[in-house]
C-alpha cells in the first residue's frame, strides 16, 4: 500500500512518465512479434500466501520446461508492502514483466500508461474462453489492461471446530443480521475466556466490507462519475459497529487487532484459531484452512436478507497484467495465455486464485478440486449477487489504507466515528481529485 511518504515521492513520478509511457504504447509495443528462439529472462511479480508460491511456482518449472530458452523469475511478497514495492519499481523503469494486478490498483496504473494493452497481444493470448463481461472488467475505454484471473466473494469464514467446542451454534446465514453476528461472537468470547474471541475485526483490508456495508444501507462508496458518495452517516455505523464489539470483548483488544492484521493471511486471528469469525474472500478458505487447521465454513455476509437487493457482488480476484516497458512483450503475453488458458497450468492453481473466469478452464477442474476449492466454488454458485461498484477510480487505491488508519483511531479512542466518517470522505475525494 501507498504510505504517504511513497505517495508524495513516487507518485509524481508516475505521473511524469505518462506521457512517455504512452508514447511507447502508441508507438506499437511488439507483442504480436514472434516468440524469441534467444534465450530470455522474464520477471514475474505476485502477493499472497505460501500456497499461492507453491503452486505458482509449479506452474512456471511447467512453463519453463515447455519454453526452454526463456526463464521466470518469481517475485513475490505479502499485500503488505507489495504496492510500496510495485509502484518503486514503475517510477524507476525497472517494473516487472508480469504483473499479479488488483481491481484498487488498475485504473491508476493503466492510465498512467505503465500497462500493456492486450489487444496488441492477441496472437499469443488467447480469450476465447472468458465471458465479455468478465473480460470488460479488466478493461478502460476499450483497452484490455487486465486479464481477469478468477471470481470471488465476500464472506464470513466461520470456526466450527471452535463453535463445537464452545457450544455455539452455527448461525443461519440465509436470514442473519450484523446483531447476529455479533451475538454469536459475544458468546465465544465469553467461553474463551480471553485467548479466543467471537470475532476478527474488520476495518483492516476491508475496502470488500466496506462496499458491501454501504450497498446494504442504500448507498455506495463512489457513484458513477467516481465521485466519493458514501454518507457520513453510513460510515459512523460501520466503525461504531467495529468499536462497540472491541469495547466489548466481541472481538481482540486493539493491538492484538492491529498487530494480526499487519502479519498476513498466516498469522491473522482467523488463520491462528483466535476468533472464530473473520471476514475473507470466499477463495481465501482454503489457505485458511491449511494454516489453520481447522474445520472452516464459508457463510453469506450478515445483513443480505434485510438488504432490498443483495449487497454481494462478483468481484475480479485479481489480474494478470503486463508491463508496457517490457522489453519482452510477446513472451510475457504467451507465459499469461499459460497461466490463463493451459490445462496442466489449471489443474495447479485450481481456484487459490479465484474460481477460473476462464469458463473453459473452469470446466478442466470441476472434477478435480478437494473439500475447500469445491466449497468455494459451490458458495461462489448460490450466492444472490447484484451488478458489481463502478471500477475504484484513479487516485482511490488508497482507499484501505485510509480505512485502516481510521479503523485503529477509532478501535484506540483517538477519535470517534463521526469525525473517522468526516476525514475519511475529505481524505479519499482529496485523493481522487489530485489525480485528475
Amino acid at each position: 500500500m501507498l504510505n504517504k511518504a511513497i505517495r508524495r515521492t513516487v507518485l509524481p513520478v508516475l505521473l511524469a512518465l505518462t506521457a512517455t509511457l504512452t508514447a511507447a504504447c502508441s508507438s506499437g509495443s511488439g507483442a504480436d512479434a514472434e516468440l524469441s528462439a534467444e534465450p530470455v529472462t522474464l520477471r514475474f511479480t505476485w502477493w499472497g500466501s505460501d500456497d499461492r508460491h507453491k503452486r505458482t511456482q509449479q506452474v512456471i518449472d511447467l512453463f519453463q520446461q515447455q519454453h526452454p530458452n526463456i526463464t521466470v523469475r518469481g517475485e513475490f511478497k505479502e499485500w503488505n508492502g507489495y504496492w510500496d514495492s510495485l509502484a518503486t519499481t514503475v517510477a524507476a523503469n525497472d517494473a516487472p514483466d508480469i504483473i499479479q494486478m488488483d481491481e484498487l490498483y488498475l485504473a491508476s496504473y493503466a492510465e498512467r500508461g505503465a500497462l500493456l494493452d492486450f489487444n496488441e497481444a492477441r496472437k499469443h493470448l488467447d480469450t476465447a474462453g472468458y465471458d465479455a463481461k468478465a473480460l470488460a472488467t479488466g478493461a478502460i475505454d476499450g483497452k484490455q489492461y487486465g486479464l481477469p484471473v478468477g471470481l470471488a466473494a465476500y464472506s464470513i469464514v466461520a470456526n466450527t471446530d471452535l463453535l463445537a467446542r464452545y457450544g455455539v451454534a452455527l448461525p443461519d446465514d440465509t436470514k442473519w443480521t450484523w446483531e447476529d453476528l455479533r451475538k454469536a461472537g459475544e458468546q465465544v468470547s465469553k467461553a474463551g475466556g480471553g485467548s479466543v474471541w467471537g470475532l476478527q475485526s474488520g476495518g483492516f483490508n476491508d475496502a470488500g466490507g466496506l462496499h458491501i456495508w454501504a450497498r446494504q444501507a442504500g448507498a455506495s462508496v463512489f457513484d458513477d462519475q467516481g465521485k466519493v458518495a458514501i454518507p457520513p452517516k453510513v460510515l459512523q455505523d460501520y466503525w461504531t459497529y467495529l468499536r462497540d464489539n472491541a469495547n466489548a470483548g466481541t472481538s481482540p483488544p486493539p493491538p492484538v487487532s492491529v498487530e494480526k492484521a499487519a502479519a498476513g493471511l498466516n498469522q491473522s486471528a482467523t488463520a491462528t484459531n483466535t476468533a472464530t469469525f473473520g471476514m475473507w474472500w470466499n477463495t481465501q478458505l482454503t489457505a485458511l484452512t491449511t494454516a489453520s487447521g481447522s474445520k472452516l465454513k464459508l457463510l453469506r455476509m450478515p445483513g443480505e436478507a434485510q438488504a432490498k437487493a443483495p449487497a454481494a457482488y462478483y468481484k475480479p480476484s485479481m489480474f494478470w497484467s503486463v508491463s508496457s516497458r517490457s522489453q519482452h512483450p510477446a513472451e510475457a503475453a504467451a507465459f499469461v495465455n499459460f497461466l490463463a488458458s493451459n490445462e496442466e497450468a489449471a489443474k495447479i492453481l485450481q481456484t487459490e486464485r479465484g474460481v477460473p473466469a476462464n469458463q473453459k478452464i473452469r470446466g478442466t477442474i470441476n472434477g478435480l478440486l478437494k473439500e475447500t476449492d469445491k466449497a468455494a466454488a459451490d458458495f461462489l454458485d448460490a450466492l444472490p449477487v447484484s451488478d458489481p461498484p463502478r471500477v475504484t477510480p484513479k487516485g482511490a487505491s488508497t482507499i484501505e489504507t485510509i480505512i485502516k488508519r481510521h479503523t485503529e483511531n477509532v478501535l484506540f479512542g483517538r477519535t470517534t466515528p463521526e469525525q473517522a466518517a468526516a476525514e475519511f470522505i475529505r481524505e479519499l475525494q482529496s485523493e481522487v481529485d489530485a489525480a485528475r
